[in-house]
C-alpha cells in the first residue's frame, strides 16, 4: 500500500494538471447536472415494514381517496378578540373559498353536489366528500405541527362521539357549517383544513405556494394572524452562515499548526472539493430519488471534518519530513502520501463502514443518508491522495519558507513538543490516577443516558418565536393538546369475506370511545368493497406523551376487546404512530448495527495495528467517549441544561435516530484519531523504542497534528449547532461534544495511559495469527526498506 501510494504522489506531484483539470472536469460536470436537475429534497421519512407504513401502503393501494395529503391553516385573532366578527369572518369565507378553487385540492361543496346528483354511486368520490366534509377532526391541526406528507392521516368529525362536549365545534356562517373548519368556542382560533387529490411530494411546483398566498390575504388590515402548516412549506436545506465560523476557526488553527498560509490553504481547498462533488452530486440525483431535508447536511458536516483533517495529515507529515530528514519537497510529498497516506486510507475506510452500517436496519432515508455521507468521504480520500499531491507540486519548495527550513531539528522538536512531551511523561507517570479519574468522570456525565427519551421534534419543543410553536399553543389551548397528534385507525375484518356494515362501524366508534384517553372518534367511510373502514381517533395527551404511546399499543392489541368482539383487525398509523414505530424500530436495531460496525472495524483495526489489546482498547475507549456524549446531549437538549447557550428555549426528546447515526459517526472519526495516534506510537516501536519510551516519543510525533484536526472538526460541527433547525442543532451538538471527548479526554489522556500500563505486550499478536494477516505496511518500512536499497544502489 505505502509503495502505491509514494508512487501516486510523486506522478501527481511530477504532472499536476493532470490530476487538477481531471477533477476540475468532475466538479464542472456535478454543477451541470446540477443546473440541468435541479434541487428536489422533502421532509418525508419512511419506514418500510414498520406497522404505520404497512396501513399507510394498504390505503395508498386498496384506497388513494384516503391517502392524499393534507394541510392546515390555523388563524388567530388579536388577544382578548373573536374571529366571529362580520369583517374577519368575510375575510376568512373570502381565504378558504379561493383555497377550494385552486388545482388539486378537494372541494367538499362540489363533490357533496355531485354525490347529490347522482355521483353518488360512485362509492369512491362519495368517500371523498364525506371525508372531506367530516367536519374537520383533527389531521390538519396535525400536518400544522409536522409537515408530514405521510398525508393519509384523514378525519373528521361527523359522527363524532366526544366523551363530553369539546371546547369547539363547527364554524357556522348563515346558519350552515363551513366545510372544513373548526373554531374554538372562545372564538380566539379557527382551524381550516383541507386534502390534495396526491401526496404533497406530488404536489406541482407553485401549488403550496399559491395556498400559502391566499390564507396570508386575511392578515391585511383585519388583526387575524394566519399560521400555514409546514407542509405548505418549500423544504428548506438547514444551511446557513454559522458554518462559515467553523471554516473560519479552521483556517485560523491551519495557520497556526503549519506556519504557513500557502500550506494551510490546501486543506480547505480539498474539503471544499471534496463537499462541492459529493454534496452537489447529491443535490445533482435529488430528483430522482428520495432524500431528506438532512441529508446533504448530514455529508456536508462529515465532508468538510475529513477532508480538512486527512489533507492536514499529509501536508503536516511533508513538513516534517523537510524539517526532520532535510528531504526536497518533491521527495517529502511522495513519501508523506506512501505513510500518513496509507493511514488517511484505513482511517477514511472505517468511517466509510461506520456509516455503511446503517444499511443493515433497512430503513431508506437512514439508508440515504449514509450513503451519501459514505460517497462524500471516498471522495475526500482519493482527493486528498491525488489532487492535494497535484496541489503540492505547484507549490513546489515555498510549501517550507527558507527560514523555516534553516531551524535546526532539534531545536524545533524541543520548541514544538514542550507542552505535549511534558503533558505525555505525566500521564504515563500517573497513568492509573488517570485511568480512574477519566472512567469516573466520563460515568458520571453518562448518567443521563438512562433517562434518554427518544421521538421526534414538534411544535411543543419549537422554539417561542416559530410559527410551529405558536401554531401548537394555540391548538392545545383551543382544541386540545390531542388534535396536534390524531391517529388514523383502518378498520378490517378478519374474515377475508366479511364487510364492515354501518351499524358495525358505529359499533366501533362508541367501544374505541371508551378507550382509555381517547378524546374524539370520528368515522370517514367505508371504501367500495365495504372491507375496509377509516377512522380518527384524537387523544386526550399530545404527540410525544407516553399515554399516547401506549394508547397506540392498546389499539392494535389483536387480543383487545374491541378487536375481538367486532372480529375485526385495527392498524394504527398517522405521523404520531409513525414516530412512534421509529422510535421502536430503532431501538430494536441498535444492538445490531453497533455489532456489525464494532466487529468490521476490529477487523481492519487488527490489520492495521497487529495487535490484539490496540482494537478492544479502542473501541472500549469510544464506548465511555459515546455514552458521555450522550448524557451530555440529552442534559442540554431534553432537560434544558445551558439550553440557551444553544438557541434553545424548551427541552423535549431526542430525535429517534439520533443514537445510530452519531454512534456511527463518531465511531469512524475517532478511530481516525486512534490510527494516526496509535500509528506514530507502533512506528517508533517497530523503530526500536520500547516500553514507555514508544508512547512518549510517538505521542510527541502525532499529538499536534492530532490536537489541531479536533479543534477543526469540534469547530466545523459546533457551526451547525446555531443552525435554526433543531435536528440539526441536536446533531451538531452531539459530533461536537463527541469529539472533544474522544479526542481530548479519550485519544489524548486515556490511550497513552492504557498504553503506558500494558507497554511492549501492547502489541502482543500470537504468530499464528502474524502469519495469517497480511502486512498492510501502514507505518511504512516497506518503501523505507526500497528506498534505502535505492539510494544504496545510486551511491
Amino acid at each position: 500500500m505505502s509503495i502505491f501510494l509514494y508512487k501516486l504522489g510523486k506522478k501527481a506531484y511530477d504532472k499536476p494538471w493532470y490530476f487538477i483539470a481531471g477533477w476540475i472536469v468532475i466538479l464542472g460536470v456535478v454543477i451541470t447536472m446540477l443546473g440541468i436537475n435541479g434541487v428536489s429534497v422533502s421532509t418525508d421519512m419512511k419506514l418500510e415494514g414498520t406497522e404505520s407504513q404497512k396501513v399507510l401502503d394498504k390505503l395508498e393501494a386498496e384506497l388513494p381517496e384516503a391517502s392524499g395529503g393534507q394541510a392546515s391553516v390555523l388563524f388567530t385573532a388579536p388577544e382578548g378578540e373573536r374571529l366571529d366578527t362580520p369583517e374577519r369572518l368575510d375575510a376568512i369565507i373570502g381565504a378558504i373559498n379561493e383555497v377550494y378553487v385552486l388545482d388539486y385540492i378537494i372541494n367538499p361543496a362540489e363533490l357533496a353536489a355531485a354525490a347529490a346528483n347522482g355521483a353518488s354511486q360512485d362509492a369512491h368520490a362519495a368517500l371523498e366528500a364525506q371525508a372531506a366534509q367530516a367536519a374537520q377532526a383533527a389531521q390538519g391541526a396535525q400536518a400544522a405541527q409536522d409537515g408530514s406528507s405521510q398525508g393519509s392521516d384523514n378525519t373528521g368529525s361527523a359522527g363524532a362521539v366526544p366523551a363530553e362536549m369539546p371546547p369547539y365545534g363547527p364554524l357556522i356562517v348563515d346558519g350552515m357549517p363551513v366545510p372544513g373548519v373548526l373554531m374554538a368556542t372562545d372564538g380566539s382560533v379557527a382551524l381550516f383544513q383541507f386534502q390534495f387529490t396526491v401526496q404533497q411530494n406530488s404536489l406541482p411546483q407553485g401549488v403550496a405556494d399559491s395556498v400559502v398566498e391566499a390564507v396570508k390575504e386575511v392578515e391585511s388590515g383585519t388583526g387575524i394572524t394566519a399560521l400555514p402548516s409546514d407542509s405548505l412549506k418549500t423544504p428548506e436545506i438547514p444551511i446557513g452562515t454559522h458554518e462559515i465560523f467553523g471554516l473560519i476557526v479552521a483556517a485560523i488553527v491551519l495557520v497556526m499548526t503549519l506556519g504557513s498560509i500557502v500550506a494551510a490553504g490546501l486543506p480547505l481547498i480539498i474539503a471544499l472539493f471534496g463537499v462541492g462533488i459529493g454534496v452537489g452530486g447529491a443535490f445533482a440525483i435529488s430528483s430522482f430519488v428520495a432524500m431528506s431535508s438532512v441529508t446533504p447536511v448530514l455529508a456536508l458536516m462529515v465532508g468538510l471534518a475529513v477532508g480538512i483533517d486527512y489533507a492536514l495529515f499529509i501536508v503536516n507529515r511533508q513538513r516534517r519530513l523537510i524539517f526532520d530528514q532535510g528531504l526536497t519537497a518533491h521527495e517529502a510529498a511522495g513519501r508523506a502520501v506512501g505513510t500518513a497516506g496509507s493511514a488517511v486510507f484505513f482511517a477514511g475506510l472505517t468511517v466509510i463502514i461506520a456509516l455503511c452500517g446503517l444499511l443493515v436496519i433497512g430503513i431508506s432515508f437512514l439508508s440515504m443518508m449514509a450513503l451519501v455521507a459514505s460517497v462524500t468521504v471516498f471522495l475526500n480520500v482519493l482527493i486528498a491522495l491525488t489532487l492535494l499531491p497535484a496541489l503540492l507540486g505547484l507549490v513546489g519548495e515555498r510549501i517550507v519558507s527558507r527560514k523555516a527550513r534553516e531551524k535546526s531539528l532539534a531545536k524545533a522538536s524541543d520548541k514544538q513538543h514542550g507542552i505535549a512531551d511534558s503533558w505525555v511523561k505525566g500521564i504515563v507517570k500517573f497513568r492509573w490516577p488517570v485511568i480512574v479519574a477519566i472512567v469516573a468522570i466520563l460515568g458520571t456525565a453518562a448518567i443521563p443516558v438512562a433517562k434518554m427519551e427518544l421521538g421526534m421534534p414538534s411544535g411543543a419543543t419549537a422554539n417561542l418565536d416559530t410559527s410551529a410553536r405558536q401554531s401548537y399553543e394555540a391548538i392545545s389551548d383551543g382544541f386540545g393538546e390531542g388534535f396536534n397528534g390524531p391517529l388514523l385507525i383502518v378498520a378490517e375484518p378478519n374474515d377475508p369475506s366479511g364487510t364492515i356494515t354501518p351499524q358495525t362501524l358505529n359499533n366501533l366508534v362508541l367501544d374505541i370511545q371508551q378507550v382509555n384517553n381517547v378524546s374524539v372518534v370520528s368515522p370517514l367511510g367505508v371504501n367500495q368493497d365495504g372491507n375496509i373502514a377509516i377512522l380518527s381517533v384524537i387523544p386526550d395527551t399530545g404527540p410525544t406523551d407516553a399515554e399516547t404511546k401506549n394508547l397506540v399499543g392498546d389499539l392494535r392489541a389483536a387480543d383487545s376487546s374491541i378487536a375481538q368482539n367486532h372480529d375485526v383487525t385495527l392498524g394504527v398509523t398517522g405521523f404520531t404512530a409513525i414516530n412512534i414505530d421509529m422510535s421502536s424500530r430503532l431501538a430494536e436495531v441498535f444492538p445490531l448495527y453497533v455489532g456489525v460496525i464494532v466487529i468490521l472495524s476490529l477487523i481492519i483495526l487488527l490489520l492495521v495495528f497487529r495487535s490484539i489489546l490496540v482494537p478492544i482498547k479502542a473501541t472500549v475507549g469510544f464506548l465511555l467517549s459515546v455514552l458521555a456524549t450522550f448524557g451530555l446531549t440529552t442534559a442540554v437538549f431534553q432537560w434544558g441544561w445551558f439550553s440557551s447557550l444553544f438557541g434553545v428555549d424548551t427541552g423535549g426528546p431526542l430525535m429517534s435516530f439520533i443514537p445510530i447515526m452519531v454512534t456511527g459517526i463518531l465511531y469512524g472519526l475517532a478511530m481516525d484519531y486512534q490510527v494516526f495516534l496509535v500509528s506514530s506510537m507502533r512506528e517508533s516501536y517497530v523503530h526500536g523504542h520500547r516500553g514507555s519510551k514508544s508512547v512518549i516519543h510517538g505521542y510527541n510525533q502525532a499529538s499536534r497534528v492530532v490536537v489541531a484536526a479536533a479543534i477543526i472538526m469540534v469547530a466545523v460541527f459546533a457551526g451547525f449547532i446555531f443552525t435554526h433547525d433543531i435536528m440539526i442543532k441536536q446533531i451538531g451538538f452531539a459530533l461536537a461534544v463527541g469529539i472533544l471527548i474522544d479526542a481530548f479526554v479519550v485519544r489524548m489522556a486515556l490511550v497513552p495511559a492504557i498504553m503506558a500500563l500494558f507497554g511492549d505486550k501492547a502489541w502482543w499478536l500470537p504468530k499464528w495469527l502474524d502469519r495469517m494477516l497480511p502486512n498492510l505496511d501502514v507505518e511504512g518500512d516497506k518503501l523505507i526498506a526500497e528506498l534505502k536499497a535505492r539510494d544504496g544502489a545510486n551511491a
